[in-house]
């Protein structure tokens, strides 16, 4: 795998951009640097890797992740992303093991909520047997990613959404201070209100929420 992190690293250096990169940074409060690649171009720099290093012929393997996931620049963490969206009929449920080691390490939203949907809201889908009682430790984890994660997995199941699980996390989790739990609840009832506005609507009018997750939840519903 060394050798394509070489390749994808030899592309993206070429396209080094300090000032973009400074905006970058302060945009996701310098918790990381950046090489200063914004999305179109990486998104073509990607498709050029892959058309020339025949990556996506190769089986699936855990190791470039990793190893994307090392690298200093954030938009190595981005490439790891675009890598398990491409290889996500691939995953097991050993994945989601992977899944935890990046939704903690170098964690922010950018990642985390990517990671949210796939690769953790695709499996628990695909493995409702199991998956989702892994998903019932993570909504009461010590860390706060994997609850927001958990609040979030959901996300795009529209009318597969697993209701009582999603109220169940959102209750236990209402009372938090933390912003990106609050702010996790809100999108997680805005987007479910899409689908189910008069459950959404009752839940608001009947749980304790804070503001800021009730204001997010309420958007669509008048």
């Amino acid at each position: 795998m060394e050798k394509y992190i070489l390749q994808l690293k030899t592309i993206f250096e070429g396209h080094r951009s300090p000032e973009n990169a400074l905006a970058m940074e302060k945009y996701m409060k310098n918790h990381f640097p950046f090489l200063g690649i914004k999305k179109p171009l990486r998104a073509e720099l990607e498709k050029r890797f892959y058309a020339e290093s025949g990556l996506a012929k190769e089986p699936y393997n855990e190791r470039f992740i990793r190893l994307l996931w090392e690298l200093p620049e954030r938009e190595y963490q981005y490439a790891a992303l675009g890598y398990l969206a491409k290889f996500s009929r691939k995953l097991d449920r050993e994945s989601l093991e992977l899944a935890r080691e990046l939704i903690t390490h170098k964690s922010w939203w950018d990642t985390v909520d990517a990671l949210s949907q796939i690769p953790v809201g695709a499996l628990a889908a695909r493995f409702r047997d199991s998956i989702p009682l892994e998903m019932d430790k993570w909504a009461v984890s010590d860390n706060m990613w994997l609850r927001r994660t958990a609040i979030l997995y959901q996300l795009k199941y529209k009318h597969d959404t697993d209701e009582s699980r999603l109220y169940t996390y959102i209750r236990q989790n209402a009372d938090s201070r933390d912003f990106f739990i609050q702010k996790a609840i809100g999108w997680a009832l805005r987007e479910y209100s899409k689908t189910n506005p008069d459950s959404v609507r009752e839940f608001i009018q009947n749980t304790k929420l804070a503001a800021l997750s009730r204001r997010e939840g309420s958007k669509y519903l008048g």
